[in-house]
């Protein structure tokens, strides 16, 4: 079964640092689950990859993510973290996110000591991202307080059949898709959540994260704790 992680609750900024061992990374690997929510709380967030990735249904996607947590797996050989969060929506301004919710979002990091090899940015394939959707990101990715997008990866979700061939037609007609995968390095890759059967996907997955570490020189995301209590004194 997978391992709950509950951490006191701390407010995060984020630095990068070397990993003492550069093997270290091929044995375990911590990931945050970060992304906007769909109006109609459909089955195809951030939750639900979590679920996939790990292999088991730890994370509850019968309701609305209000807290980070973490839950711990073997999969593939390796021991893997990976941090749920909760979303805001896609459009609106980071001040109309709840204070809480953004408390939260700065939280994750610290469910994953010392800190996160990589973020997974989840947008299902079905969703249209308007314009708006591009300083949404950025001011919420700002909680962070980090380069996150150098240590991102873009997870396209589906839940119905999908091609490679269908994805990059909904990308070339998103500018807005394209400017984010252009913030992260063009990377991405593509999860059909109604396929639990085919683990490949997950360590293709896997795969492109170890490629990022050692492309970011086996940094990972450490947590500076004598920062962002910001939030907290406006609450």
């Amino acid at each position: 079964t997978a391992e709950v992680v509950k951490l006191p609750c701390a407010m995060a900024s984020l630095t990068y640092s070397s990993s003492p061992a550069q093997s270290n990374h091929s044995t375990e690997l911590r990931i945050v689950l970060i992304g906007g929510r769909e109006s109609n709380g459909g089955f195809k967030g951030k939750s639900s990859s979590g679920n996939f990735i790990l292999g088991q249904n730890v994370f509850n996607t019968s309701r609305r993510t209000a807290q980070s947590e973490a839950r711990q797996q073997e999969v593939f050989s390796r021991r893997v973290t990976v941090v749920d969060t909760p979303g805001w929506c896609w459009v609106y301004p980071r001040e109309d996110t709840p204070k809480l919710d953004q408390i939260e979002i700065q939280n994750s990091v610290h469910l994953c000591p010392p800190g996160p090899h990589v973020f997974l940015l989840v947008i299902p394939v079905s969703l249209y991202l308007p314009e708006l959707v591009k300083a949404s990101l950025k001011q919420h990715l700002e909680l962070l307080n980090a380069d996150v997008f150098s240590h991102t990866i873009v997870l396209f979700t589906a839940v119905a059949p999908c091609s490679d061939e269908e994805i990059e037609s909904r990308i070339r007609r998103n500018p807005v898709l394209q400017w984010i995968l252009q913030q992260c390095g063009n990377r991405k890759h593509f999860l059909n959540l109604i396929n639990g059967e085919d683990r490949d996907q997950v360590k293709k997955l896997l795969e492109k994260i170890e490629t990022l570490i050692t492309n970011n020189g086996f940094r990972h995301c450490s947590v500076d704790r004598s920062q962002g209590e910001t939030l907290r004194k406006e609450m």
